[in-house]
């Protein structure tokens, strides 16, 4: 029987979390422009293949393969009739990998759209479609609602609002801050840690972004603005650049692995990584961490 995760996380435990799923996929042989989430009920096998990995490089917190399961992003595909089924399906998976012993984190992503002034998503529309993924992932069974990759705070906190109808599972929130230490839509960490905390959600943190080294100076902006809130650190594995056409991230596992201490220092609990990572990252944070 698990213990809650937040109980885990107020007695000071810090859990590993995985890395990379969409590069991971694609090595698999996922054909370059189809969704992950396609996957999920057309070979099921490769994403639990995926958890498989990541759980035994140590990871103590996996995320579904649902980033993309709202219903605008899979409409794109021509799966949004099957909005509900897909995020079930992918914590049930999720859910089979771990067993007992792993919480699973019924990951949200972004809608891909943009809200007013510079787009029609409304708020309370946002809120409808980030519900409907929720349920569908609590209803698979996951230990938590994992809000990753937002940019915008309004789309930020329809999300959480979403989750919170949807279910009374714990919510985290991170943000990727990647434009002088702000998101794509200008929000500073202390900014969103704050409206997150406003908002009741139980841990908070930086996700993406650009060179992990960021995140260090991140952590403290969003602890001095929500002190209640458990830290999440789960940034990229460096800064991406182009090599022979494809996109190279050059963080080593052993940067990675020093970088997660230096966030735990800082008081981050839940520690990963994000794009350019593998196994082999997720396996030398948890040896850092847990040695």
């Amino acid at each position: 029987m698990r213990i809650p995760i937040l109980e885990r996380l107020t007695a000071g435990d810090v859990l590993v979390a995985d890395g990379a799923t969409g590069t991971m996929l694609q090595s698999a042989g996922l054909p370059t422009g189809q969704p992950g989430e396609a996957w999920i009920l057309e070979r099921p096998e490769e994403i639990i293949k995926l958890h498989q990995a990541y759980l035994k490089a140590g990871s103590q917190l996996i995320l579904t393969s649902t980033f993309g399961g709202t219903r605008p992003r899979l409409k794109a595909a021509g799966l949004d009739a099957q909005v509900d089924q897909i995020n079930r399906r992918a914590a049930e998976l999720a859910r089979q990998a771990a067993g007992d012993d792993v919480y699973v984190g019924g990951d949200i992503g972004p809608t891909g759209e943009l809200m007013p002034p510079l787009g029609k998503l409304t708020y309370e529309h946002a809120v409808e479609v980030f519900a409907e993924q929720a349920r569908g992932l609590a209803a698979g069974g996951v230990d938590c609602i994992y809000i990753e990759t937002m940019g915008d705070l309004n789309e930020a906190k329809a999300a959480v609002e979403g989750a919170k109808q949807a279910c009374d599972l714990p919510v985290f929130c991170t943000f990727s801050f990647d434009t002088h230490g702000r998101t794509g839509m200008g929000v500073s960490p202390a900014q969103a840690a704050q409206a997150m905390a406003e908002m009741g959600v139980d841990a908070v943190g930086a996700n993406c972004g650009h060179a992990p080294e960021e995140v260090l100076d991140f952590l403290p902006q969003m602890r001095e603005r929500a002190p209640d809130a458990f830290l999440i650190a789960k940034p990229n594995a460096g800064i991406p650049r182009m090599v022979k056409r494809q996109v190279v991230y050059d963080a080593e596992p052993e940067r990675m692995a020093e970088l997660a201490l230096a966030f735990v220092r800082l008081g981050a609990c839940i520690v990963g990584a994000c794009c350019g990572s593998s196994p082999k990252h997720i396996a030398a944070i948890a040896t850092a961490l847990h040695d």
